[in-house]
């Protein structure tokens, strides 16, 4: 047996910088080496195409397929498997600050087996990691329900033996192997890569392959069987047929000449397993994770040692330096990060959006830059004819009857445009035109002439009686029928078709071209002799009637999604496999400033950089590949944006996986809906706009508590270094600390049912790791003015000035710390004046009070002398309102200080 298509090689570029990007160079360097084959094969005569795979007409025997499958393997492609549920509930729990928390609760179990801190901290590490677990379980459940089977056989033509005749049956997919001979009909989705040997009225949808809306057809066009026309881009040539697409009409024979991830979608699927990029959500949250990391791991140590010298009891330090790290870490941040994607996901999903992974919402709210195809997105997906019209250029009923009649008569599968020609007549007409005329003969399709002719018996004139008489009406690409015309239909006279005229014709269906119409001419003749049977030779002398324009219309709803996408800043690019003729066509009509259309072959010779300012000021790009999706994707995120990508085909899988968000479609091609991040049971930009909004008040939410917690803990930090410094006695018991942070953590509990300003929802959001440590430092230490305040009250007015008197001062502050810090969430929580301008939602109110109402009854409670507690005299009150509301006071004018000087709050 001779050598059959080799297996491509795994290691095809220079190593990069980093293992990401040289995966990635070696994939994209793969994809274009099966590419490069591929059309090598399609320039090849099918004599030498069946010698290569060491095949024949007939097939290949039993035998033969049995030890190329063997050799070969299943003929699948690379897929990502969700992964079993103990992997899933590990990456849960992957997370700095869950380590952070396990290290404290182990070194607190160590010092004290019983402390309530333990079981604490451990509630809080079990809830979060469950919490993110479980709704992204449930949602990779939903995701793969969504998965429809279309077919899993196809017929393939073997023989017995050597000797044998070859016969056609059904046989698994996987099991296709390279040179099996394989019969297509309507409706099969071609099972590897076919060069054609054999097709007849063949049409192929390849819309997830090169985003083409409309079925392009297939066949050997070439005389003599020389091999197709020269062409790099494989998905172009005109006698291939690529696994992933898919059969619409007509019948066909090919050979395979490459299965499995030796195709070019299996070249392509490579790149969707393994490891996935990092997106804005993970680099964000990692900066901010370390960034408060860090400042715990400087205040520790400062505490410690400052506590430890001016006291002298250095394991009472060190158990209150641990409270401390406690009190710095935000060990509700997993929980909350979690509770507000889960909640996020839950409200999504009543808007018809599965969310497969959390960190996509906040990308969704961050995303700055969207990139989505048209072809179902900004149009409806389905052909209509948009206009017919006459030699002029105008609209003409004449133009509409006949081509009416043309795809009304044919016998063949109709194909979209015919079928939009009978949608736009109606079922009126269809009555009256079979009562008028009845069917001759029919001189069918093909691809070499390009049209198609009835021959009609017109039992009476259209608009009133006449003689019978046959009429040929030709339908077909505009080239091909002018060069039969001698003649044309000229305001209801046929006048001769003139070098001038024909000049003028062509023009006129060239204007439609270049706005994105897909042109038919129509031309007719009246038979002087009429017979039962007519041939191609009869297709001459006609008369040119007009143009049928045809097009896949923009939806209602797009222009007015995409003015409220960019009304919240997001920008759209329109990164299509289509012409750029149509792209800019669809563009413009839907409001989109379209300026210089860049085709995909251009970024090619372009380095990072030049395609980064490229893809920066460009808007629609057309003819794109998959490799130049990925690639215009990673050049916007070199160029600091945040990327989304909507797309649902072969060719989108990519670069939805490379996008900081992936949108995928529930009728979109697999390994498109397991590349997503988010898939839309709708494909709808309304929709979208939606999960944006959600998006925004989840991460609003999150960074709310963010910024509440480590502004409030950082403050009690340095109040604790000041009191440690001065007073004699340990300022606040470590019990004390946690039972304040507790209260305050499930009060924030709350967080993700609150309602976001309007105003903050009108950006893209993102993470800004220095904004929060600028943040910090400006707002922690307005507390610390009121604790230092409140422990001059407590030293001086309340006498609490010794260590015999150091429980009424401990409880002192403790309640004014738990509620500054608790009433000063209603002031972080908006830029605007709170309870006036801007009211938080009700389950927040809620908590708010609670905790107000737990931190005054702690101290008067049967817990407060286990906690170290007293009660306090009811003078202490008065004190303890007037410190808050000058603590309110001030912080609302820093606040307004603040956004005027940085712009920003949240």
């Amino acid at each position: 047996m001779t050598m059959l298509t080799p297996r491509t090689p795994t290691k095809l570029a220079p190593p990069g910088r980093t293992r990401r990007e040289r995966k990635t160079a070696e994939l994209e360097s793969r994809t274009r080496l099966v590419g490069e084959r591929l059309a090598a094969t399609s320039a090849r005569p099918r004599a030498l195409v069946l010698q290569d795979v060491d095949s024949s007409l007939d097939g290949l025997t039993h035998a033969e397929a049995a030890l190329r499958l063997e050799h070969h393997g299943a003929n699948t492609v690379a897929q990502e498997r969700t992964p079993a549920w103990f992997v899933q509930l590990g990456k849960a729990y992957w997370n700095p600050f869950i380590g952070v928390l396990v290290f404290l609760a182990a070194v607190m179990y160590w010092q004290d087996p019983a402390d309530p801190g333990v079981v604490i901290l451990s509630v809080m590490v079990g809830i979060s990691g469950l919490l993110r677990f479980w709704q992204e379980y449930r949602s990779g459940r939903a995701a793969d329900a969504l998965k429809k089977l279309v077919t899993t056989t196809c017929a393939v033509q073997r023989r017995a033996g050597s000797g044998s005749a070859p016969t056609t049956f059904e046989i698994p997919m996987d099991q296709v192997v390279p040179g099996d001979v394989v019969k297509l009909a309507a409706g099969d989705l071609i099972p590897a890569d076919l060069r054609l040997i054999g097709s007849k009225d063949l049409m192929v949808g390849q819309a997830a392959l090169s985003g083409e809306s409309l079925p392009v057809p297939k066949a050997d066009t070439r005389a003599d069987d020389l091999g197709q026309r020269e062409t790099t881009d494989p998905v172009e040539a005109d006698n291939l047929c690529l696994m992933g697409t898919s059969v619409t009409s007509g019948t066909a024979t090919g050979v395979v000449v490459a299965t499995g991830s030796d195709t070019y979608f299996g070249s392509m699927a490579g790149s969707l397993v393994g490891e996935r990029p990092q997106t804005n959500f993970d680099h964000g949250v990692r900066r901010v994770s370390f960034l408060l990391i860090r400042f715990m791991l400087v205040m520790v140590p400062v505490v410690f040692m400052v506590n430890g010298l001016t006291k002298g009891d250095w394991d009472e330090a060190f158990l209150f330096g641990i409270a401390v790290a406690v009190g710095l870490t935000p060990e509700m941040l997993p929980m909350v990060v979690s509770a507000n994607l889960a909640r996020g996901a839950v409200a999504m999903s009543r808007r018809k959006v599965v969310v497969k992974r959390l960190g996509a919402i906040q990308n969704l709210g961050a995303m700055d830059v969207l990139c989505t195809d048209k072809t179902g997105t900004l149009t409806e997906d389905r052909i209509v004819l948009d206009r017919y019209l006459d030699v002029h250029g105008n609209e003409d009923d004449e133009v509409l009857e006949y081509g009416y009649l043309n795809a009304h008569f044919q016998t063949g599968l109709r194909n979209l445009m015919d079928q939009a020609v009978i949608d736009r007549v109606g079922e009126a007409e269809e009555v009256v035109v079979d009562a008028r005329f009845s069917m001759v003969d029919e001189i069918p399709f093909d691809f070499a002439r390009r049209r198609m002719s009835v021959v009609l018996d017109r039992r009476s004139l259209v608009g009133g009686p006449g003689r019978p008489e046959h009429v040929m009406i030709t339908k077909g690409a505009v080239e091909e029928v002018l060069e039969l015309c001698t003649h044309m239909r000229d305001r209801g006279e046929r006048v001769e078709l003139t070098d001038q005229l024909r000049w003028h014709v062509t023009r006129i269906a060239e204007d439609n071209n270049r706005r994105g119409l897909r042109v038919l001419a129509v031309a007719t003749r009246t038979v002087d002799s009429p017979r039962d049977t007519y041939t191609v030779a009869d297709e001459d002398g006609l008369t040119l009637v007009g143009f049928l324009a045809f097009l896949d219309p923009p939806k209602a709803d797009a222009a007015r999604a995409l003015r409220a996408l960019a009304d919240k800043g997001i920008a759209v690019k329109v990164v299509t496999g289509d012409n750029d003729l149509v792209a800019a066509r669809v563009c413009a009509d839907v409001g989109i400033e379209v300026g210089h259309v860049v085709l995909g072959a251009e970024t090619d010779g372009l380095d990072e950089t030049q395609l980064r300012e490229l893809a920066a000021r460009t808007t629609v790009f057309a003819k794109v590949n998959p490799v130049q999706k990925a690639r215009i994707v990673r050049a916007l995120q070199a160029g600091g944006h945040t990327v989304g990508f909507l797309g649902d085909g072969i060719n989108d899988a990519a670069a939805l996986r490379d996008a900081d968000v992936g949108i995928s479609v529930d009728t979109a091609v697999d390994i498109a809906k397991e590349s997503a991040d988010i898939i839309l049971l709708e494909k709808d930009l309304t929709v979208l706009e939606q999960g944006v909004l959600q998006g925004r008040t989840t991460f609003g939410n999150t960074i709310k508590y963010i910024k509440m917690t480590a502004s409030s803990n950082f403050g009690n930090v340095f109040s604790v270094l000041v009191a440690s410094a001065f007073i004699p006695f340990q300022p606040m018991l470590a019990i004390m600390l946690l039972v304040q942070n507790l209260v305050y953590d499930i009060a924030q509990l709350a967080t993700p049912w609150d309602r976001m300003d309007e105003e903050y929802l009108r950006k893209p959001r993102n993470w800004d790791a220095k904004g929060i440590l600028r943040f910090m430092l400006t707002i922690g230490p307005i507390s610390s003015i009121f604790d230092i305040a409140m422990f001059v009250i407590m030293w001086n007015v309340f006498a609490a000035d010794s260590a015999a008197s150091q429980s009424l001062f401990q409880s002192g502050w403790f309640i004014e710390g738990l509620l500054s810090q608790t009433l000063v969430v209603h002031m972080i929580r908006t830029r605007k004046i709170p309870f006036i301008q801007s009211r938080a939602s009700w389950p927040v109110m809620v908590m708010t009070v609670l905790a107000v109402l737990t931190g005054l009854w702690l101290p008067f409670s049967p817990l407060a002398s286990s906690l170290g507690f007293v009660a306090l005299p009811a003078s202490y009150f008065p004190w303890l309102i007037g410190v808050l509301l000058a603590y309110c006071t001030l912080t609302q004018l820093v606040k307004t200080w603040y956004v005027r000087r940085f712009g920003t709050w949240l």
